[in-house]
Order: C-alpha cells, then sequence, then structure tokens
C-alpha cells in the first residue's frame, strides 16, 4: 500500500495497525469463507470488501475458501457463481481456490485428537433429547449419559462413525466443555455427523462432516489466516473457536473479530427467505434485478465501482443499523452519470410529423455521446420527417412551469431542430395519437435567428429509423422499508416492482451487447439485458435521474 494512499480507517484496521506495530504479525492474510448453497448477495459484498480490500491496502492475502461442510444444500454452480462474482467485483485471491474439504482428513485427525484428551465424546442421544439437556438462556444444561463415556469406546464409536456403521441421526461426536455455561455454544456442541451425501468435491469418501464451527477455526489455522473477519451473530462462538484452537496440537492461533452485517431497507438478505423468493416464483431467478444478490445487482446495472463505493461509505463497525436504499442508488447512479453514454429511448412513444419537412429526405445529425467527456466520441442520429417523442411531453395546454411541447408553442428536439405544436390527433379514448408540427429549419445548434427564446428540450427519436425495444422498470421488491421483521414478508412484496413497456430506442444502440449501461436522456440509467437479441432490444433500468423515493417521503 502506497504512503501517500488515504484509507479511512475503523476498529479492524485500528486492530491490525496495532498488530503489526506490536510485531504480532509481519503480514496482513484474511479470507473470504462462503458456504456454496446460494448466491451472494449486497451483504456478502461488504465482506469480500472488507477481506479483499484489507489485504490489497496492506500488501497482504486473502483466501477464498468454500465453507462445504453440508454436502445435502451445496452444489458445484454456486461455487462458480461465487467465484464469478468476487472476480467480477475486482478481487482475485490468493493462490488457488480453497475448499473446507480440502481439511477433512487433517480436521478428523483433531477430532481423534480431542477424543485422546477426553474432550469430545460420541453421544447416541436422539435430537430432542439433545434439546431438553441443553437448557435456556435462563436454566443450565444437563449433562448427557454419554457424557463420561470411555476414551477408547469414543474412540471405537467414531471410528465406526466414520466407516459408515450407524445410521444419520443415530449418534453425533460432541465437544465435553461445560453444559451450564452461559454461552449456548459452548455446552457441550455438536462437531460431527453422520450424512451420506454424495459431496461435490470429496465424492462419497466420507459419510461422517464436521459442523461449522469446528471447520472454520481450524481451517484458519491451517492457513495462516491472522484476522478472521465475521458478523456478529457469530460473536459468542469466538469463545467455541478459541476453545478449539487451544486444545488441538496445531501451532498457528488466528484470532476472530466481528463486524456488524448490512441490513438493507427495502430488502431481505436472508439466505432462507432469498431461496423462498426463488423456489415460490416470486421472482424469476437468483439473477433477477430485483434480487439483492450480487448476480441480480450484475444484471441490474450496478457496477463494481459502485457496489465498491457503496460498501466504502457505509463502512465498517459493530453497531447494526438499517441503511437506506437510497444511499446505494446514489452511488450507482454517481458512476452512471460520470461514465455513462448518453442516448435517447422513447418508453410511451407519439408520433409527431414535421410537415414542412421533405418527406424523403434524412439528415445525419451528430450527438455527443456524453456532454462532460470528450474521449468518448459522438453519435450518428437520423433526423426524420416523422419522429417518436414521449407521450407526457405533449399537453394541448399548460401552464409556463412546462416546458415542453404544447400546441401553439416551440421546443427544440435535442440536438436538433426547434418545432412548433401546429395541430394534433386523438384516438376514441381521447389519447394524442399524433401530433402534427412544423420546424424552423435555421435552428440547428442554435438559437431562433429572430431572438424569440425556447427554453424547453425534449428527447425524440427518429420513427423511421429507430429500433423496438422493451424496457422493465424495476422498482423495490418490498413495500416496507424492514420486510424481514413483518409477520410473513411474502405478503409485503411490491406488486409493482416490475412492468414492462414497449418503446423505441435510436439506432446507434445497435450494437450494443450485455451489460452496456446508458443513460437514456431525462428518462434513466438502463442496461442491455441478457435476453435482448436482434428482434427486440431488451433494457433494464438500473435507477432513476433522481432519487423519487426521497421526494415521496418528504
Amino acid at each position: 500500500m502506497a504512503e501517500t494512499e488515504h484509507r479511512p480507517t475503523n476498529f479492524i484496521r485500528q486492530i491490525i495497525d496495532k498488530d503489526l506495530a506490536n510485531g504480532l504479525h509481519t503480514t496482513v492474510h484474511t479470507r473470504f469463507p462462503p458456504e456454496p448453497n446460494g448466491y451472494l448477495h449486497i451483504g456478502h459484498a461488504k465482506s469480500i470488501c472488507l477481506n479483499f480490500g484489507i489485504a490489497d491496502d496492506y500488501s497482504g492475502r486473502c483466501n477464498l475458501r468454500f465453507d462445504d461442510t453440508n454436502p445435502e444444500k451445496e452444489n458445484i454452480d454456486y461455487v462458480h457463481s461465487i467465484m464469478n462474482d468476487v472476480q467480477w467485483l475486482g478481487y482475485q485471491w490468493d493462490g488457488d481456490v480453497r475448499y473446507s474439504s480440502d481439511y477433512f482428513q487433517q480436521l478428523h485427525d483433531y477430532a481423534v485428537e480431542l477424543i485422546e484428551k477426553g474432550l469430545a465424546y460420541v453421544d447416541f442421544s436422539s435430537q430432542e433429547q439433545m434439546r431438553e439437556m441443553r437448557g435456556t438462556l435462563t436454566e443450565p444444561g444437563t449433562n448427557s449419559p454419554y457424557r463420561d463415556t470411555s476414551v477408547e469406546e469414543n474412540l471405537t464409536h467414531f471410528e465406526k462413525m466414520t466407516n459408515g456403521h450407524y445410521e444419520e441421526g443415530q449418534c453425533c461426536l460432541r465437544a465435553k466443555i461445560d453444559m451450564t455455561s452461559p454461552f449456548m455454544c459452548m455446552r457441550d456442541p455438536v462437531l460431527y455427523r453422520v450424512k451420506f451425501a454424495h459431496h461435490h468435491q470429496t465424492g462419497d469418501s466420507w459419510c461422517i462432516y464436521p459442523m461449522y464451527d469446528f471447520t472454520h477455526c481450524i481451517s484458519d489455522a491451517i492457513e495462516g489466516i491472522t484476522h478472521s473477519l465475521c458478523t456478529l451473530e457469530f460473536q459468542d462462538n469466538r469463545r467455541l473457536y478459541d476453545w478449539v484452537i487451544e486444545n488441538i496440537s496445531i501451532d498457528t492461533t488466528p484470532r476472530q473479530y466481528e463486524f456488524s452485517r448490512l441490513n438493507l431497507e427495502y430488502t431481505v438478505l436472508s439466505k432462507r427467505k432469498l431461496i423462498q423468493l426463488v423456489d415460490e416464483n416470486h421472482v424469476a431467478g437468483w439473477d433477477d434485478p430485483r434480487m439483492p444478490t450480487i448476480a441480480g445487482l450484475r444484471r441490474r446495472g450496478y457496477t463494481p465501482a459502485s457496489v465498491r463505493e457503496f460498501c466504502a461509505r457505509i463502512g465498517v463497525t459493530k453497531m447494526d443499523n438499517l441503511v437506506e436504499m437510497g444511499m446505494l442508488e446514489a452511488c450507482i447512479r454517481d458512476d452512471l452519470n460520470a461514465n455513462a453514454p448518453r442516448a435517447m429511448a422513447v418508453l410511451d412513444p407519439i408520433k409527431v410529423v414535421i410537415e414542412n419537412f421533405p418527406e424523403d429526405q434524412v439528415e445525419e445529425l451528430t450527438a455527443p455521446r456524453h456532454p462532460n467527456r470528450e474521449e468518448l466520441g459522438h453519435r450518428t442520429v437520423p433526423f426524420s420527417r416523422e419522429v417518436y417523442i414521449e407521450a407526457e411531453d405533449f399537453r394541448e395546454s399548460a401552464n409556463k412551469k412546462f416546458k415542453r411541447l404544447v400546441l401553439g408553442k416551440e421546443v427544440r428536439l435535442r440536438n436538433a431542430y426547434v418545432i412548433k405544436a401546429e395541430r394534433f390527433e386523438q384516438d376514441e379514448q381521447g389519447n394524442v395519437t399524433t401530433v402534427y408540427c412544423s420546424y424552423d429549419p435555421d435552428t440547428l445548434g442554435k438559437d431562433p435567428a429572430d431572438g424569440r427564446k425556447v427554453k424547453g428540450v425534449i428527447h425524440w427519436v427518429s420513427a423511421q429509423h429507430a429500433l423496438p425495444a422493451e424496457f422493465r422498470l424495476y422498482d423495490r421488491l418490498f413495500t416496507l422499508p424492514n420486510p424481514a421483521a413483518a409477520e410473513n414478508f411474502v405478503e409485503a412484496i411490491n406488486p409493482d416492482s416490475l412492468s414492462v413497456v414497449t418503446g423505441w430506442v435510436e439506432p446507434s444502440l445497435a450494437n450494443a451487447a450485455e451489460c452496456d449501461a446508458f443513460q437514456f436522456e431525462r428518462t434513466g440509467y438502463f442496461c442491455v439485458d441478457k435476453e435482448s437479441g436482434e428482434a427486440k432490444m431488451v433494457f433494464n433500468r438500473t435507477v432513476g435521474l433522481r432519487d423519487s423515493w426521497a421526494k415521496i417521503a418528504d
């Protein structure tokens, strides 16, 4: 990390600075340990940016290690999606991808060591019996009748577990700690359980699988992790983390530090709830642009830089809070305002016929791709006798605040001419279908010669050249700021979270590729969806030009 580089501090960085200054560590080694049982979401992005960002800033290393100890809920597709998300965010893990399953034999050996030290035993109690013996937050637990089984018998039973002689649920290996501990995680927690499940990495080599709390700390120690960062729900589990490390023969001693998890308005970040949204078809998959998954954000048009900036702005603390959705939207709005090329699209079209423009004439006009970035160059925009404008941009009559097209008055077409509305046609329902106009041919790129002022500017596309397009207008998935607190969060789903309209885009977008982002002038920021094709382009609205929700709140 360069000496002159500015980076905001937080309590974790302060701990690292102190450790390095005191010589406790000479380098920083972190890890990101996702469980491959679903897609990553924006909360995981916070952890990714923290772990990989710290490693980058301190010229250290960060491992990507899959916590793959529950094969029934995991699959290789999730592994690949997580790897893709980490790289999309702009990070690269140190060395090869790691798996907890890489250490299954070592974990097994450490379990045997605990048994030999009289610190673990095989329990044949049922799950219901174990729950009853565990006690409550106000009442201590009671010892299992198997707690004092001899070391020799426990070794025999554990070997039988390992070799598949016991059925699932028949027994488990538990740590022998303290059934009266005020911390529930220390009341003889389960270390291993029997599962006859095919594993995506180890196949059918094992029929017993270690629990997360036993696996995680040992994996950290094996990999030489210096600072093991996790969210606050694992705060009490740090006692078990330390107990395991202290009672096995391993040289390194990693330390666990906890920070608050991300809670974001108008969404849910519980993996269980996200799976429910997908399984019950409330959304169109894990990458539905309404989902808070990294895949969903990417498809909606969020950029890696905007997600990293969001994670930087919310900071790292031990204080739980609910982050405003507007903060995330501000990050992508700032990014796209600075970087997204401009284009014109009409989402609710009515036709404008410029009667004094020659019927067979087409002018090739030039427009900047970005108003502040000359290096992006210019685009060609065809102009013809018939164009489409937004229906809301025309009124038969209006007050002075309406600076768009009004009958008998003038407006400028963006990067083109000044036109005047002369008359219009309506359908049987009274909707305007066509506006007939005249244009001033001496107003291309300049004000009218007689000095009259034309204040309004509207966007348009040539009816002859425009490309048909579908626009998917996404809004917040839930109507409540904190849907997770609702009795049934599904009932809080916003029925208007997606609306689909068809319209037109300028022809310069013909070769736009998936995920290409644009500011559709006066409309919002959009990106090309993966379902876009030659027959019909498909654009997802990423975010509006302004924070409309803030206005509603005010």
